[in-house]
Protein backbone atom coordinates (compact mmCIF):
# COMPACT_ATOMS: atom_id res chain seq x y z
CA UNK A 1 0.00 0.00 0.00
CA UNK A 2 1.25 3.39 -1.23
CA UNK A 3 0.28 6.34 0.74
CA UNK A 4 0.75 9.07 3.68
CA UNK A 5 -0.10 9.57 7.27
CA UNK A 6 -1.98 13.28 6.51
CA UNK A 7 -1.52 16.36 8.59
CA UNK A 8 2.04 15.04 9.49
CA UNK A 9 4.58 17.94 10.09
CA UNK A 10 7.26 19.25 8.42
CA UNK A 11 6.54 16.92 5.66
CA UNK A 12 4.38 14.26 4.78
CA UNK A 13 4.89 10.84 6.48
CA UNK A 14 6.70 8.52 5.14
CA UNK A 15 8.68 10.84 2.71
CA UNK A 16 8.69 7.94 -0.23
CA UNK A 17 5.23 6.85 0.75
CA UNK A 18 5.73 3.37 1.34
CA UNK A 19 3.25 2.72 4.22
CA UNK A 20 3.30 -1.32 3.70
CA UNK A 21 2.38 -3.50 6.72
CA UNK A 22 5.66 -5.15 6.11
CA UNK A 23 7.99 -1.81 6.45
CA UNK A 24 6.13 -0.62 9.44
CA UNK A 25 6.83 -0.88 13.39
CA UNK A 26 5.06 0.99 16.41
CA UNK A 27 8.18 1.21 19.25
CA UNK A 28 6.98 2.02 22.45
CA UNK A 29 10.05 4.01 24.69
CA UNK A 30 9.90 3.59 27.88
CA UNK A 31 6.53 1.09 27.40
CA UNK A 32 7.73 -0.22 31.48
CA UNK A 33 6.23 0.95 35.07
CA UNK A 34 9.30 3.16 35.41
CA UNK A 35 8.93 5.30 32.96
CA UNK A 36 5.22 5.23 33.57
CA UNK A 37 5.13 6.00 37.56
CA UNK A 38 7.29 8.58 36.30
CA UNK A 39 4.80 10.23 34.04
CA UNK A 40 2.12 10.80 36.57
CA UNK A 41 -1.04 12.15 35.91
CA UNK A 42 -0.11 12.38 32.39
CA UNK A 43 -0.25 8.78 31.99
CA UNK A 44 -3.61 8.55 31.81
CA UNK A 45 -6.97 6.78 30.36
CA UNK A 46 -7.16 8.26 26.97
CA UNK A 47 -3.28 8.35 25.94
CA UNK A 48 -3.31 4.24 27.24
CA UNK A 49 -6.58 4.34 25.28
CA UNK A 50 -5.06 5.12 22.01
CA UNK A 51 -2.15 3.35 22.28
CA UNK A 52 -3.85 0.42 22.50
CA UNK A 53 -5.94 1.19 19.22
CA UNK A 54 -2.66 2.40 17.56
CA UNK A 55 -0.83 -1.23 18.58
CA UNK A 56 -3.89 -3.24 16.85
CA UNK A 57 -4.38 -1.03 13.66
CA UNK A 58 -0.54 -1.14 13.30
CA UNK A 59 -1.00 -5.66 13.88
CA UNK A 60 -3.95 -5.45 11.68
CA UNK A 61 -2.24 -3.55 9.02
CA UNK A 62 0.83 -6.47 9.20
CA UNK A 63 3.36 -3.97 11.08
CA UNK A 64 5.20 -4.87 13.67
CA UNK A 65 4.58 -3.31 17.50
CA UNK A 66 7.69 -3.89 20.06
CA UNK A 67 7.84 -2.41 23.50
CA UNK A 68 10.82 -1.12 24.87
CA UNK A 69 11.04 -1.87 28.88
CA UNK A 70 14.52 0.10 30.26
CA UNK A 71 16.39 -1.60 32.61
CA UNK A 72 14.44 -4.69 35.00
CA UNK A 73 11.17 -2.95 34.83
CA UNK A 74 8.04 -4.32 33.82
CA UNK A 75 6.14 -3.87 30.91
CA UNK A 76 3.38 -1.33 31.73
CA UNK A 77 0.60 -2.67 29.20
CA UNK A 78 0.90 -5.77 27.62
CA UNK A 79 0.32 -5.09 23.61
CA UNK A 80 3.40 -5.92 22.23
CA UNK A 81 4.39 -8.68 19.82
CA UNK A 82 7.97 -8.63 21.18
CA UNK A 83 9.56 -7.11 24.07
CA UNK A 84 13.22 -5.67 23.88
CA UNK A 85 15.26 -4.40 26.92
CA UNK A 86 17.49 -1.23 26.74
CA UNK A 87 20.10 -0.74 28.98
CA UNK A 88 19.70 2.69 29.09
CA UNK A 89 17.47 5.90 27.74
CA UNK A 90 17.67 5.00 24.42
CA UNK A 91 16.04 1.85 23.24
CA UNK A 92 18.90 0.80 21.17
CA UNK A 93 21.34 1.24 23.90
CA UNK A 94 22.56 -2.23 25.21
CA UNK A 95 19.62 -4.22 23.67
CA UNK A 96 18.37 -5.90 20.63
CA UNK A 97 15.71 -3.32 19.31
CA UNK A 98 18.16 -2.64 16.08
CA UNK A 99 18.38 -6.36 14.82
CA UNK A 100 15.00 -6.93 15.73
CA UNK A 101 13.63 -4.32 13.30
CA UNK A 102 16.82 -5.35 10.75
CA UNK A 103 15.67 -8.74 11.04
CA UNK A 104 11.93 -8.43 10.26
CA UNK A 105 12.73 -5.74 7.68
CA UNK A 106 10.93 -3.24 9.38
CA UNK A 107 12.71 0.48 8.40
CA UNK A 108 9.19 2.59 8.58
CA UNK A 109 8.83 3.96 12.65
CA UNK A 110 6.16 5.12 14.42
CA UNK A 111 7.51 5.88 18.07
CA UNK A 112 5.75 6.61 21.16
CA UNK A 113 5.21 6.03 25.00
CA UNK A 114 6.19 6.77 28.32
CA UNK A 115 8.17 10.33 28.30
CA UNK A 116 8.29 12.14 25.09
CA UNK A 117 11.04 14.32 26.40
CA UNK A 118 12.84 11.28 27.59
CA UNK A 119 13.24 7.60 26.10
CA UNK A 120 10.98 8.58 23.08
CA UNK A 121 12.80 11.41 22.25
CA UNK A 122 16.11 9.64 22.82
CA UNK A 123 14.83 6.75 21.08
CA UNK A 124 13.22 8.41 17.91
CA UNK A 125 17.09 10.02 17.14
CA UNK A 126 19.12 7.19 17.59
CA UNK A 127 16.76 5.55 14.98
CA UNK A 128 16.65 8.39 12.92
CA UNK A 129 20.69 7.75 13.42
CA UNK A 130 20.17 4.53 12.41
CA UNK A 131 18.19 5.30 8.96
CA UNK A 132 15.03 4.45 10.13
CA UNK A 133 11.64 6.75 8.75
CA UNK A 134 10.26 7.96 11.80
CA UNK A 135 6.88 9.14 12.89
CA UNK A 136 7.06 11.01 16.34
CA UNK A 137 3.33 9.68 17.20
CA UNK A 138 2.67 12.70 19.80
CA UNK A 139 -0.74 12.00 21.17
CA UNK A 140 -0.07 8.37 22.17
CA UNK A 141 3.24 9.69 23.96
CA UNK A 142 2.97 10.95 27.88
CA UNK A 143 5.10 13.34 29.42
CA UNK A 144 7.22 13.87 32.37
CA UNK A 145 6.74 17.43 32.83
CA UNK A 146 4.17 18.76 30.91
CA UNK A 147 5.54 21.94 29.79
CA UNK A 148 8.17 20.13 28.16
CA UNK A 149 5.66 17.75 25.64
CA UNK A 150 5.78 20.85 23.40
CA UNK A 151 9.30 21.74 22.82
CA UNK A 152 10.29 17.76 22.62
CA UNK A 153 7.98 17.52 19.64
CA UNK A 154 9.10 20.91 18.18
CA UNK A 155 12.33 19.80 17.83
CA UNK A 156 11.50 16.46 15.74
CA UNK A 157 10.72 19.06 12.98
CA UNK A 158 13.33 21.36 13.23
CA UNK A 159 15.50 21.94 9.84
CA UNK A 160 12.87 20.15 7.72
CA UNK A 161 12.40 17.06 9.75
CA UNK A 162 16.00 16.57 11.31
CA UNK A 163 14.49 13.72 13.45
CA UNK A 164 11.34 13.05 11.11
CA UNK A 165 8.20 13.81 11.44
CA UNK A 166 5.45 14.31 13.74
CA UNK A 167 1.35 12.97 13.55
CA UNK A 168 -1.56 11.97 15.69
CA UNK A 169 -3.06 8.65 16.28
CA UNK A 170 -5.99 9.36 14.40
CA UNK A 171 -4.30 10.53 11.05
CA UNK A 172 -2.31 7.17 11.56
CA UNK A 173 -5.53 5.10 12.42
CA UNK A 174 -6.96 6.65 9.10
CA UNK A 175 -3.79 5.72 7.33
CA UNK A 176 -3.36 2.48 7.80
CA UNK A 177 -7.54 1.36 7.86
CA UNK A 178 -8.08 -0.97 5.25
CA UNK A 179 -10.07 0.72 2.15
CA UNK A 180 -10.76 0.48 -1.05
CA UNK A 181 -10.18 3.68 -2.64
CA UNK A 182 -6.88 4.56 -3.72
CA UNK A 183 -4.56 6.72 -1.14
CA UNK A 184 -4.20 10.85 -2.79
CA UNK A 185 -0.52 12.08 -3.25
CA UNK A 186 0.63 14.78 -1.07
CA UNK A 187 -0.51 18.16 -1.95
CA UNK A 188 2.20 20.53 -2.34
CA UNK A 189 1.66 21.43 0.74
CA UNK A 190 2.47 18.31 2.58
CA UNK A 191 5.48 17.20 0.04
Amino acid sequence: MNGWVAGTEPYAWPYDGRLHGHHLALVLAGWDEGWRGRAGPTADAPVAQRTLQLAAAVAAHGGLVVAVAHGSAHLSLAVPHRVANAAGLDGFFGGPLDHLLRAEGRTHLLVAGHGIEGPVHSTLRAANDRGYECLLVVDACTALVADLAPAAAKTVTMSGGIFGAVGTVAAVLDAVAPTDRPTPSPTAQEA
